[in-house]
């Protein structure tokens, strides 16, 4: 049977609050460099391409200048964003846990950045010199407008709505993964103080090759007594560097006599593990 918890040592609220508070600090001026990239990209590099594709036209001309700079100061505002993006996939943690946090939030800092720099730029696209069919070339005949031509027209309100909707979706997956990771640790607070606590052992463990804050997660399996008799519960654990659980290592078990599958299985502090590795 399988336990409900990934338990062992759990990460302390200031390690939680400092890493929450270095993606806040590196969140914010990512967002806006994203921004700005989202605004200079759209003016600078796809308004002149869309043009192009459009029309059958040199969309740069007279306008080489300016568009040229609007380039350069796109790839200086994703070059700064990109680096914010990587120091908020660090700064929140060394963990597997923490590092998908980071991802998150600095694709959430990209999406959103992107959809609020391009929703600016909307009102300065270039208009087409002709809508719906493409500018006669030399003596041909003005050829009608492709589904891909009308998509790419209105390539001004996608960029930043897919953007938006990227950014939403972010958002909707952080906000369930912190209420599951929430409720989780509501639940073994619970265990904590309410549950019924015995003394379990170990009789079988598998290192994951995962470290958590660094220290190593094991999988385990922990035979511990109930009133209906001994049970196995088969659960991760995650334990200092040098104290790792071995076959027979005596563990912490809270359970709750009412509802089985909700168990908490932590390393006992009475009990002398040998050093790992």
């Amino acid at each position: 049977m399988f336990g409900s918890f990934t338990m062992g040592l759990s990460e302390e609220p200031g390690q939680a609050r400092r890493a929450a508070r270095r993606l806040w600090l590196l969140g914010v001026p990512a967002t806006l460099a994203w921004a700005v990239a989202g605004w200079s990209g759209a003016l600078g590099l796809l308004d002149g391409f869309r043009l192009m594709s459009l029309n059958r036209v040199d969309a740069w001309g007279a306008d080489a200048g300016p568009a040229g700079s609007l380039a350069l100061f796109f790839s200086v505002a994703v070059t700064v964003a990109s680096s914010l993006g990587f120091a908020m996939l660090w700064g929140a943690g060394l963990s597997l846990h923490r590092m998908g946090i980071g991802f998150r939030a600095s694709s959430l800092t990209a999406s959103l950045g992107v959809a609020l720099g391009s929703g600016v730029a909307i009102p300065s696209w270039t208009p087409p010199e002709s809508v719906g069919q493409r500018l006669p070339f030399l003596d041909g005949k003005a050829e009608p407008w492709s589904d891909v031509d009308w998509v790419v027209y209105y390539e001004p309100y996608l960029v930043p709505a897919v953007s938006g909707l990227v950014a939403l979706v972010t958002i909707v997956v952080m906000l369930r993964a912190f209420l599951t990771a929430a409720e989780a640790d509501d639940r073994a607070e619970a265990l904590r103080h309410l549950g019924r606590q015995v003394t379990g052992h170990v009789t079988q463990l598998e290192f994951t090759n995962v470290w958590v804050m660094g220290n190593p997660r094991f999988t385990v399996h922990v035979r511990f007594p109930t009133e209906s008799g001994e049970r196995t519960v088969v659960t991760t654990m995650i334990t200092p560097l040098f104290q790792a659980p071995a076959p027979g290592s005596a563990v912490r078990v809270r359970y709750d006599p009412a509802d089985p599958d909700v168990i908490l299985v932590e390393p006992d502090p009475a009990e002398s593990f040998p050093p790992f590795g």
